[in-house]
């Protein structure tokens, strides 16, 4: 780099093409030839940019605010939705209990009536079994009467009370 200034320097001396190493100097005809034609060529060229550039940023505000809206739409769609399933949920769960109220009640009835109809049936078989009973002992005691009272015949009976015994039984017969 150094032989490249000496060079430079050299051949500034002699009168002919050259390199400026005064910055100063060189820069700013530099400096204000670029901004030049920059403004020259490339004020058509940024202005179209700029106008693109602002035309897309209106269409994407132009459609973040109609998402917004269809957002806010739908927003209140489904929390219409959610306050009638709420209110459908509500009414579900009322009637359901009323019905397990009356499901409830008629167990309960129908429970009861079994119980009656169960003591009922026990009593009634209580009543059969007792007078079975009653009347089988009944029977032994008759047959045990007349079992007693045919041994006390047989040996406190003697003919003549026997033939009595029979006269009686054939008048009684024979009057009916």
């Amino acid at each position: 780099m150094e032989s490249f200034i000496l060079l430079a320097a050299e051949t500034a001396e002699r009168g002919g093409f050259g390199l400026n190493l005064d910055l100063l100097e060189s820069n700013i005809i530099n400096l204000a030839i670029i901004i030049g034609v920059l403004l020259y060529f490339g004020r058509g060229v940024l202005g179209k940019t700029l106008s693109e550039r602002r035309s897309k940023i209106e269409a994407a505000i132009k459609d973040a605010e109609q998402r917004k809206q269809q957002a806010a739409a739908a927003l209140a769609d489904q929390q219409q939705k959610l306050a009638q399933a709420q209110t459908e949920a509500a009414r579900i769960r009322t009637e359901a209990e009323g019905r397990a109220e009356a499901v409830r009640g008629e167990v309960l009835a129908q429970a009861q009536e079994d119980i009656e109809r169960m003591r009922a049936s026990a009593a009634q078989d209580l009543n059969t079994q007792q007078e079975k009973i009653i009347g089988e002992v009944r029977q032994r005691i008759a047959a045990l009467a007349v079992q007693q009272a045919e041994s006390q015949l047989r040996s406190g009976l003697n003919a003549d009370t026997q033939q009595q015994l029979i006269d009686r039984s054939i008048a009684t017969m024979g009057g009916s």
